[in-house]
């Protein structure tokens, strides 16, 4: 078994960890202790907050930043850790490194060498320097996989229309609180939450598939919802078809290791 250190808790990142641990290999979780993450039925994220959660069958566990070691990596659940990436990195000693973060850096964090394999997931990462290898994120050829070059840049696309409009950003940095919850049915220009005093309204209508969490910060510009349109009928729960493909590939490239 290989371990493999995924960098990023959302539904990429989730569906990456989730696939590698289905396969026999040890998956481990790094992000922010209080990730800004959106799709949190389709993602770990909950785990950062409530200490474990379930997606599609398996567990994630919160690991406390003091006893992570290379003992964490575990058969039985996916340990999750809100330490540093360095950090992590020097306690787990993985094999693998998967950033999945989806920051969309113009100057991407260079993980070559830091580990047997490194691989960068989505635009910014330049496949042969940066990393080893860059997996495909656009919604046009999810999962295609780069020995070397750059991966595309993020188109504003969505399969099904709307594109940028469904996802909604923070306007402002405060506290998030919302009466709704993923997979409510909402009206055109209702109000969905308030960050601080400041209310957000839906700019479509149709259902949650994403919501920050209420009761937690979020920075100005933080995804904080993502309305799939009335009519359209998408996933909102488990792993969808884009983060599948996705995570299909990084296993493809992880056991290339093997030979």
């Amino acid at each position: 078994m290989w371990r493999v250190l995924v960098l990023g808790i959302g539904d990429i990142g989730s569906a990456v960890a989730h696939r590698l641990f289905r396969a026999g290999e040890l998956a481990a979780i790094q992000d922010d202790p209080r990730p800004a993450t959106s799709r949190r039925r389709m993602a770990f994220v909950d785990a950062m907050f409530d200490g474990e959660t379930q997606l599609t069958g398996v567990i994630a566990r919160l690991v406390s930043p003091a006893k992570l070691s290379p003992s964490t990596w575990s058969v039985r659940f996916i340990p999750v850790t809100a330490t540093a990436t360095a950090s992590a990195i020097e306690k787990l000693r993985p094999d693998v490194i998967v950033d999945a973060r989806m920051k969309k850096r113009a100057h991407p964090e260079r993980f070559k060498r830091l580990a047997r394999l490194t691989i960068g997931v989505g635009p910014g990462f330049v496949a042969g320097e940066t990393v080893d290898v860059a997996v495909e994120t656009d919604w046009r050829n999810p999962g295609r996989i780069l020995r070397t070059g750059p991966a595309a840049s993020a188109r504003p696309h969505a399969p099904n229309g709307s594109g940028r409009e469904r996802v909604l950003y923070a306007p402002g940095a405060g506290m998030f609180t919302s009466p709704c919850d993923i997979g409510d049915v909402i009206r055109r220009g209702e109000t969905i939450a308030k960050i601080g005093r400041r209310a957000v309204r839906a700019p479509l209508a149709g259902r949650l598939r994403g919501l920050a969490r209420s009761g937690e910060p979020v920075a100005a510009g933080a995804e904080i919802a993502e309305i799939v349109p009335a009519g359209v009928d998408e996933k909102i729960v488990g792993i969808a078809e884009r983060p599948r493909r996705i995570a299909d590939s990084v296993l493809t490239l992880v056991r290339e290791l093997r030979g």
